[in-house]
């Protein structure tokens, strides 16, 4: 009988808060305060000479702005320690070369939150089958969607227990995101299949046994172009579309420099809302998803893709200007709507909580080649989704992302053997950055 082997695992848990207006106002407040606080922050660090930037000056600085300013006060102590650790931690992202160099925050285009880095002010308790109740400082005692069990009260200890959370801000209101530490057991090594998996468009996950995954929802509206909003069903696409008609006609009243109405603002919040209701769908279909090809196959072989590089715009310059605009924004709205990114990082932490692995390979020709002979013959990419082999000698007709996906497990069987030296797998970073040994 093997051994069990413990190891610790962090993860975050997002749950809705019930809110009263007041409490909604209060906690309004303290993430436009801290939002202010970084803005605030920025540019003393950005004035002042290297010689005389430190934690403790900056510390020093924002005690005395909760001070002396009434509406930076209502920012609880730890929640603007937090605003600082994260400050700082973005430049060393930047020096690292792994981020690009903190901004200004501005209103409309941050997302609203505050942080409470102590676990133990949060005081959690349950208190109904459905519903919890948590202490947010400064504005008391609220309730949120109890939907999956947290190491609270007895079952806390020094090994399991929430270490803080996070108050986040969507479309459908607020929200409150713990961070979660435990003691699991290792799983042991996931004895499934290998499956390689062809994220598409049409079809979004195609896996190479031909178990493929798909949602129901079409990429393409018969006239071809992308459907933005097929994550609605037909009477929210036509509350939509009012909505946004409304809101373009209010626009054309706004003189310049002039503040927004309130009216238009909340026809805002309501396309707000109908989006943030789409994104939760496709985010709970991918959860779904991927949880299922991690119980069931041992290592998934995907593609390794530069999506920011698929997604750019064709639209050129005005000497050199693009062709099939139109057809291209189409697509990179339909690839951005797939997000395949966040069903690739899904999979990597459910395949090795379940024991299994997620391994890349290269992109090129995976969709070219014919997975039958293995020969990379011009023509046989006929469409979307068709694939007819030219070969003479082969002939294989299938799908063209099944085909893919089959290309892909290829890959990952011979080892990379027979890739060419241009489409195997290339380290990317930041230009001018130095490898990791270097640093």
């Amino acid at each position: 009988m093997n051994e069990l082997v413990w190891e610790k695992r962090q993860f975050g848990h997002r749950a809705r808060l019930a809110l009263t207006p007041a409490q909604i106002r209060l906690i309004d407040d303290q993430a436009h305060a801290a939002r202010t606080m970084w803005n605030c922050l920025h540019d003393w660090w950005t004035m002042l000479p290297k010689d005389r930037r430190s934690l403790a000056a900056a510390d020093a600085a924002i005690r005395q702005a909760r001070k002396e300013i009434d509406w930076l006060g209502v920012l609880p102590a730890q929640a603007a320690q937090a605003v600082l650790k994260t400050y700082v931690q973005a430049w060393k992202n930047c020096w690292d070369r792994r981020a690009d160099a903190p901004n200004f925050k501005a209103r409309l285009r941050t997302v609203m939150s505050v942080d409470i880095p102590q676990g133990r002010d949060l005081q959690i308790k349950r208190v109904h089958r459905r519903w919890g109740m948590v202490n947010i400082p400064k504005v008391g005692r609220v309730r949120f969607r109890w939907t999956r069990d947290l190491p609270v009260g007895k079952l806390a200890n020094r090994e399991n227990r929430i270490t803080g959370a996070r108050l986040a801000k969507d479309g459908l209101g607020w929200h409150i995101a713990f961070r979660v530490q435990t003691l699991e057991a290792k799983p042991e090594p996931h004895t499934g299949p290998e499956i390689g998996i062809d994220a598409g468009v049409n079809l979004p996950l195609a896996l190479s046994d031909g178990n493929h995954q798909d949602h129901g929802r079409g990429a393409r509206l018969p006239d071809g172009a992308a459907d933005r909003d097929k994550w609605l069903n037909p009477q929210e696409k036509a509350k939509l579309l009012r909505l946004e008609q409304r809101a373009a006609h209010r626009k054309s009243f706004r003189k310049p420099k002039e503040h927004s109405s309130n009216r238009r603002n909340r026809t805002y919040d309501q396309i707000k809302q109908l989006r943030a209701r789409a994104t939760r769908r496709v985010v709970d279909w991918q959860h779904q998803t991927t949880t299922g090809i991690a119980q069931q196959y041992g290592t998934v072989v995907v593609e390794a893709l530069t999506i920011t590089s698929m997604v750019k715009s064709a639209k050129g310059t005005i000497e050199e200007p693009g062709t099939n605009v139109a057809q291209k924004s189409g697509l990179n709205r339909s690839i951005s709507q797939e997000a395949w990114g966040r069903t690739v990082t899904m999979l990597t932490y459910k395949a090795a909580r379940h024991g299994g692995t997620l391994v890349k390979v290269p992109a090129p020709n995976t969709s070219l080649r014919c997975s039958a002979c293995g020969f990379l013959t011009p023509g046989s990419r006929e469409g979307q989704a068709t694939f007819v082999c030219k070969n003479p000698d082969c002939g294989w007709s299938g799908n063209a992302d099944w085909n893919a996906a089959r290309n892909i497990l290829r890959l990952y069987r011979i080892g990379l053997v027979a890739i060419p030296a241009a489409g195997r797998a290339v380290v990317r970073r930041t230009r001018g950055a130095k490898p990791a040994a270097a640093r």
